[in-house]
């Protein structure tokens, strides 16, 4: 029997065992081996050439839109970049990953049309996981969806979701700490409804022998797995609606019901026509929000702030990591910074490589000769 029989036989397995508390242990082994063989079978695709591809990634940040063939992403990349002259294209065999470059509020933004996925992507149908190892490395995922196929939408995140991608959420906070004897000990939070058996079924299964686990928050099996392994991405999304020119009146409600199925808020997807250019700068405006990204204007020495050409960094970043970004040998030449703007207490305020900048601020680095 081939990996893939035995995948196979374990999410039927899954799918056929009732869940409750005589059976949560049981399962939860079950998901452990599933991700253990589903882990051998790319790393036998990757050794065989049949995964590993990469795109050089350019600009500020980097955005993949995702969405079936019909759902007009190459549109919406012209739209938004003008790259009908100047997009080339990254060769994965059969598959073409087009990129353009979105300039908005100064910063480079990095844009992928990547080709359409289909059912089974992550099982590497299509040259689906290809695709989605270029996903993985992108730092928001634009859904791009026709107003006639909103549908598409549940498919699409499954298959993001097979490949270990986790949309909109942050890491479940389980902590792992090996130690040389004891065997497992468990400590959860008082929300934490997985039995403690469960939790210590489920690292035996990965290969713990003597661990203590603290688990502080909610977390299902699938939590507890994600917890556990090291390779899930988490990334942010967007959903945009397309081809929103040929909605009629008596359709919208329509479009705003197959949303909700999809538990898309309407109020929170992006209605535009990239043919029509209708809607794109809030999308933009969103993009630029869900990236978390903030301007930084410099005060050079002898030539006053430069407000057309900001340095781009992402909201929480420091006055080092600006340091880092300008590059030189300014880290090693830092003295001291100036800052005015939101996150000063007042003009000029002199600060250190820790003191965390905020949108619009004015920096002045002071650096040693």
């Amino acid at each position: 029997m081939g990996l893939e029989d035995e995948i196979e036989d374990l999410r039927e397995e899954i799918a056929e065992t009732p869940y409750n508390k005589s059976t949560e242990a049981h399962i939860g082994r079950l998901k452990s081996k599933l991700a253990e063989k589903k882990e051998k079978l790319e790393n036998q695709s990757s050794a065989g050439g049949g995964q590993g591809y990469s795109v050089e990634q350019t600009g500020d940040a980097t955005v993949a839109l995702v969405g079936m063939p019909s759902a007009g992403k190459s549109t919406l990349l012209n739209a938004l970049t003008n790259a009908e002259s100047e997009v080339g294209s990254y060769e994965f065999t059969t598959l073409d990953v087009n990129p353009g470059m979105l300039k908005h509020k100064g910063a480079n933004i990095q844009l992928l049309d990547v080709p359409g996925l289909i059912e089974g992507a992550a099982g590497g149908r299509g040259g689906g996981r290809e695709v989605l190892s270029v996903i993985r490395t992108a730092d928001l995922v634009v859904f791009v969806l026709s107003v006639f196929e909103i549908e598409r939408y549940a498919p699409l995140a499954r298959e993001l979701y097979e490949n270990k991608i986790r949309l909109d959420s942050r890491p479940p906070k389980v902590r792992i700490t090996p130690k040389g004897k004891g065997g497992i000990d468990v400590t959860t939070g008082p929300d934490v409804a997985l039995a403690d058996n469960t939790v210590r079924e489920v690292l035996r299964e990965r290969g713990y022998v003597n661990a203590d686990v603290a688990i502080t928050e909610s977390v299902d099996l699938d939590g507890l797995l994600d917890g556990i392994l090291d390779n899930r991405v988490y990334l942010p999304s967007l959903v945009t609606v397309n081809k929103a020119d040929l909605i009629e009146p008596d359709y919208l409600d329509t479009v705003n019901e197959e949303l909700r199925a999809e538990e898309i808020d309407p109020e929170e997807a992006i209605f535009i026509s990239a043919a029509e250019g209708r809607g794109l700068d809030a999308l933009t405006d969103r993009i630029w929000e869900a990236l978390g990204l903030i301007r930084i204007y410099m005060d050079k020495p002898g030539r006053g702030t430069d407000y057309e050409e900001p340095l781009i960094l992402k909201a929480g970043q420091t006055v080092g990591d600006a340091c880092e970004k300008l590059g030189g040998e300014l880290e090693d030449r830092f003295r001291f910074a100036r800052v005015s703007g939101p996150s000063a207490k007042h003009d000029d305020q002199q600060v250190g490589t820790d003191h965390q900048l905020r949108d619009e601020d004015v920096l002045r680095i002071v650096a040693r000769r």
